[in-house]
């Protein structure tokens, strides 16, 4: 606390009296503080045996100089978790040290592997209770490995508090082998992905997307009436369902009344197809008519299951969080690499929901044994 003096006005004029009340205002700074520990072992030698000995050094002391969870957390962070390059991490804990510490592009570029290996217990059980959810988002997109190709799928609960990513060579059958999508046997929601389908026991599709493709339609078949009218019931079913959250199920004769509804449009659709045969250069909006009649079931589950959610934006959020990072990355040297952020970024994201500073609990990671 610094005190200020009175101004010279009250010194000069004896009229002025010191009252009780006090302006106290802050000026807030931070500053870096480097904390170095230097252990010393004086080494003894025996003149019988030859042996050299000398007393054992804490754990995590192996190297001449060593870094602590403070750093590596930092760092961690910086570059997976705000996404900055592994260079400019370097350079900002640099200056912010004045030149005193420059880490190795190596270190920084092992921290994803180090997390992960420290967190795989965790990984564990994020997975087992993944598998005892009721119901559950998948989705995937893109990644880049050497230029080519890879996969990146998320299976995430639907209040998203657990969150697991796996990075995968192709799509597919084979991509969602050793996720929990394998050996789901709940509620998928997803995208249309017909690999989704031989997994979980029921499925409900995207009503977001299914709204995107709708006007769609109405913007390259302007002549038809089915695709208006189905994205006006859509909308409608999509609110009456918001209007009861909460309750144990929707009135029966209004779910009856929104399918009878639902295939009404559907035949007219039909019916239009035939007068009007779709174009060879936008086919779209008749095969989502085809998709919506074949999947009619999947369309509509959330109407009959008040746990199942209208949209998979859960998948979607979780999987921009991947996107940032390949946004910066661009192109990642190999699969592992992939892999070990996709590790990290699932136990991440439930180390931030439970914790209320991610910094310290994400350093006490670090400062793990490994297999503690």
């Amino acid at each position: 606390m610094i005190f200020l003096p009175p101004p010279e006005e009250v010194l000069d004029d004896h009229a002025f009296k010191k009252t009780a009340r006090t302006i106290i205002k802050q000026m807030v700074s931070i500053r870096m503080v480097m904390d170095v520990k230097e252990y010393h072992a004086d080494v003894y030698y025996n003149s019988q045996t030859g042996e050299r000995i000398h007393a054992a050094f804490p754990d995590g002391v192996i190297d001449d100089v060593n870094y602590d969870g403070s750093i590596r957390a930092f760092l961690f962070l910086l570059n997976s978790d705000c996404c900055t390059s592994i260079d400019k991490s370097r350079k900002f804990l640099s200056d912010l040290t004045d030149g005193k510490i420059n880490i190795s592009k190596g270190m920084i570029n092992n921290l994803c592997q180090s997390f992960a290996e420290k967190t795989e217990s965790q990984r564990k059980e994020l997975f087992r209770d993944m598998l005892l959810s009721p119901v559950m988002h998948t989705d995937c997109t893109n990644a880049r490995v050497n230029g080519e190709s890879a996969y990146v799928f998320v299976c995430a609960s639907s209040d998203e508090e657990k969150v697991l990513y796996f990075a995968r060579e192709k799509k597919g059958h084979e991509g969602v082998k050793g996720t929990v999508t394998e050996d789901f046997r709940g509620i998928l929601v997803h995208d249309h992905e017909i690999t989704f389908y031989r997994y979980g026991s029921a499925h409900q599709e995207c009503l977001a997307h299914v709204e995107r493709y709708l006007k769609d339609s109405m913007e390259n078949e302007s002549s038809l009436t089915w695709n208006r009218r189905m994205r006006e019931l859509l909308q409608r079913m999509i609110h009456y369902r918001k209007e009861h959250t909460g309750e144990a199920s929707l009135d029966a004769q209004t779910v009856s009344g929104f399918e009878t509804e639902y295939q009404e449009i559907l035949d007219k659709a039909k019916e239009e197809y035939k007068r009007n045969e779709p174009s060879p250069y936008y086919r779209e909006g008749y095969n989502l008519y085809r998709r919506m009649q074949e999947y009619k079931t999947e369309h509509l589950l959330f109407l009959h299951d008040m746990r199942v959610p209208t949209t998979n934006n859960t998948a979607e959020r979780c999987l921009r969080d991947y996107k940032r990072k390949q946004t910066f990355a661009m192109t990642f040297r190999s699969l592992e690499s992939i892999e070990e952020l996709c590790h990290s970024k699932g136990v991440l994201l439930e180390v931030r929901k439970n914790n209320p500073n991610i910094y310290t609990a994400v350093m006490e990671i670090f400062n793990r044994r490994y297999g503690a």
